[in-house]
C-alpha cells in the first residue's frame, strides 16, 4: 500500500432479532444499552432502520447484497443465493481485505456450483461466499459446547436443551421461570464469539487493514440469559403491547394472522415449553419480555470488550464501525413472539454507523428511512469505491457527514415470503402457489400498506393515529383513493427495483455503453 492511504478496518456487527426501539440511546424507557449508547455518541444512529425481509437467510441475503428480496430472490431459511449476485465480503476482498467471519451467515449455497454429495447441501447455514471462517458458530453450536466442556460445564444436554432454565426454584408456580442456564455470563456463545475476536484481533498487523464481521446469535430465541441479567429487569416495566384485547380478535383481522398464530409455538422460544404462543398469560409474555431486555443488555455487555479490545490494539480510530440486526423481534405484540408477516415489530432494526474520519456528524441521529439494502453500498461509499448501480440500497455517507440529502426516500419498504418448498403448509392451507405466498410493504410516516399475493385481502394502516397497527382501513370507503395510491406507489417501487444487471448497459457499434455488473 506505498504511496496510498491506509484503508480503515471494518467492524460489522450483527446481534440476531434485536428490537430497533430497544436501545437507550433510541429512547427506550427500560432497556440500557450503555456500551452501544457509546458507540452512538461517536457515530451515527438512523432511527428509523428497517430490515428488508424474515426471517434470517432473507433478512441476510439483503443486508449482504445491497439487494432487495425482489432481485437477490432468497425467500426462505435455506433458498439458495443465486452465486451470480455480488456481497459484501466478495467487494471487500476485491479492495485487499481478508473478510474474517465469527459467528454465522445462514447462506445457502447455489446448488449448481456444488457437487450432489456436497455436505454443505443439507443446511442452510453456509457461509457467504467471500468470507474466511475463524469462528464459525452455526446453530448446532458445537463449537461453543466444546468450549464449555473444557470450562468443565456439562453440556450432555447438546445445543438446544442447554438453553433449558436450571430448576432452582425461582418463580415457583410460573409458567414461565427467569431461572439462569447452566453456563454462566462469561460463557455465553456471544461472551466465547467475542474472546475469538479478540484473540485473532491480537494477531493483526497494524499496517494492513483487516475486515472481520461478528454476527453474534442473541438476543435470538430460545430466551434464556445467566446472572445477573435474568433478573436485571422487572416484568412489570416496559410498554403496554401493541395487540388487541383477545387473540382470537387478531386471528380474526387477516386471514394470515389467522394462519401465523396458529402456527406459534411455545417450545421454538422456551426449550421444555409446550402449547401455543398465544396460551401465555400477559405476566408470562412480560417475564419472557424481562429476559429478551436481559439477552440485550448481556450482548452489549459483550460490546463493551469489543470496544476495549480494538481500543487496546490501537485501532479504534482506525476502524468503521457498523452495528445492526438482519431482523427484529414481534416480543408479545399481537400475542406474537419471533419474526414475520407485516408488523412494524418485526422489521424495525438497529443502526449505528461510527467512522472516525468523519467526526461532525457524532453524537447525531437520522428520522429518515434507512434500509437494510443501504449497508453495501454505504461501506462501499466510505471506502472510496463506487457502489454498482444496479444495487437498490443508497449510501448512507451523506448522514455520516451531518448532510441532509436532497430527494431521500420517503418510506421504507420490506418483503416477506411465507412459502414452503419441502411442505407446502402455506399453499394448501391458502389454496395458492408457491409463487403467490408472498408479501410486500410500504410504509411512509402518514400510511402502511401491505399488498399480499393469491388474492388475500391487502390492508391499510395509518401510523400516526393507530401505532399499533390495529385498525385496518383497506376497506373503508373514505380510504379508498389513499389505498390506491399506495398500490401505485408499491407497483412503482417495484418497476423501479426490478433486476438491473445488464439493464443498466447496451451493446452498439462502439461497444459496450453504460454499466455491466461484473459481481
Amino acid at each position: 500500500m506505498t504511496g496510498k492511504a491506509r484503508r480503515p478496518n471494518i467492524l460489522l456487527i450483527t446481534c440476531d432479532q434485536w428490537r430497533g426501539d430497544c436501545l437507550s440511546a433510541a429512547g427506550h424507557p427500560v432497556v440500557k444499552t450503555p456500551n452501544a449508547d457509546a458507540l452512538a455518541t461517536e457515530g451515527v444512529l438512523f432511527k428509523r432502520h428497517y430490515g428488508g425481509a424474515a426471517p434470517c437467510s432473507p433478512a441476510r441475503a439483503c443486508l449482504y447484497t445491497g439487494l432487495y428480496q425482489m432481485n437477490n430472490r432468497v425467500c426462505r431459511n435455506g433458498t439458495p443465493l443465486d452465486a451470480r449476485h455480488g456481497n459484501i465480503a466478495l467487494h471487500a476482498r476485491g479492495l485487499g481485505y481478508d473478510p474474517t467471519l465469527f459467528g454465522y451467515t445462514d447462506v445457502s449455497l447455489d446448488p449448481r456450483l456444488l457437487a450432489p454429495g456436497d455436505p454443505r447441501l443439507h443446511s442452510y447455514e453456509g457461509v457467504l461466499p467471500g468470507f474466511t471462517v475463524r469462528q464459525l458458530l452455526p446453530e448446532h453450536q458445537k463449537q461453543w459446547l466444546s468450549w464449555l466442556r473444557q470450562r468443565g460445564i456439562d453440556t450432555s444436554a447438546e445445543s438446544y436443551d442447554i438453553h433449558r432454565p436450571v430448576n432452582d426454584g425461582s418463580n415457583a408456580g410460573a409458567t414461565v421461570s427467569n431461572a439462569p442456564p447452566v453456563y454462566s455470563r462469561d460463557e455465553t456463545p456471544a461472551a466465547f464469539l467475542t474472546s475469538e475476536f479478540t484473540r485473532w484481533l491480537g494477531e493483526q498487523e497494524v499496517a494492513e487493514p483487516w475486515f472481520a464481521h461478528l454476527s453474534f446469535i442473541s438476543p435470538h430465541p430460545p430466551f434464556i440469559v445467566p446472572e445477573p441479567y435474568n433478573a436485571l429487569y422487572d416484568p412489570a416495566d416496559g410498554p403496554n403491547f401493541r395487540r388487541a384485547e383477545k387473540w382470537q380478535t387478531e386471528a380474526e383481522s387477516h386471514p394470515y394472522l389467522a394462519y401465523d398464530l396458529a402456527r406459534q409455538k411455545q417450545a421454538r422460544f422456551r426449550p421444555g415449553s409446550d402449547g401455543n404462543v398465544y396460551d401465555w398469560s400477559d405476566d408470562d409474555f412480560r417475564r419472557i419480555r424481562a429476559i429478551y431486555y436481559g439477552m440485550i443488555s448481556e450482548v452489549d455487555a459483550q460490546l463493551g470488550r469489543i470496544w476495549q479490545a480494538v481500543k487496546a490494539a490501537g485501532a479504534w480510530d482506525d476502524t468503521i464501525i457498523v452495528l445492526t440486526s438482519d431482523h427484529a423481534e414481534m416480543m408479545g405484540d399481537h400475542f406474537m413472539l419471533g419474526k414475520g408477516g407485516y408488523f412494524d415489530g418485526s422489521y424495525h432494526i438497529p443502526l449505528i454507523i461510527r467512522d472516525p474520519r468523519h467526526g461532525t456528524a457524532a453524537g447525531s441521529s437520522v428520522d429518515r428511512f434507512t434500509e437494510a439494502v443501504d449497508i453495501l453500498p454505504t461501506l462501499l461509499d466510505l471506502l472510496g469505491e463506487d457502489a454498482t448501480p444496479h444495487l437498490d440500497g443508497q449510501s448512507l455517507k451523506p448522514f455520516i457527514e451531518g448532510e441532509r440529502p436532497a430527494g431521500w426516500r420517503d418510506a421504507a419498504h420490506w418483503e416477506f415470503d411465507f412459502r414452503s418448498i419441502a411442505g407446502g403448509e402455506a399453499e394448501r392451507h391458502f389454496g395458492i402457489t408457491s409463487r403467490q405466498c408472498n408479501l410486500a410493504v410500504i410504509r411512509t410516516e402518514k400510511f402502511k400498506y401491505v399488498h399480499f399475493g393469491g388474492g388475500l385481502p391487502p390492508l391499510l394502516f395509518d401510523p400516526e393515529s393507530d401505532p399499533g397497527e390495529l385498525n385496518n382501513l383497506a376497506a373503508d370507503p373514505t380510504y379508498l383513493a389513499v389505498r390506491l395510491e399506495f398500490a401505485e406507489r408499491l407497483l412503482a417501487w417495484r418497476a423501479e427495483h426490478l433486476d438491473q444487471s445488464l439493464a443498466l448497459s447496451e451493446l452498439t457499434e462502439h461497444g459496450v455503453v453504460g454499466h455491466v455488473n461484473r459481481q
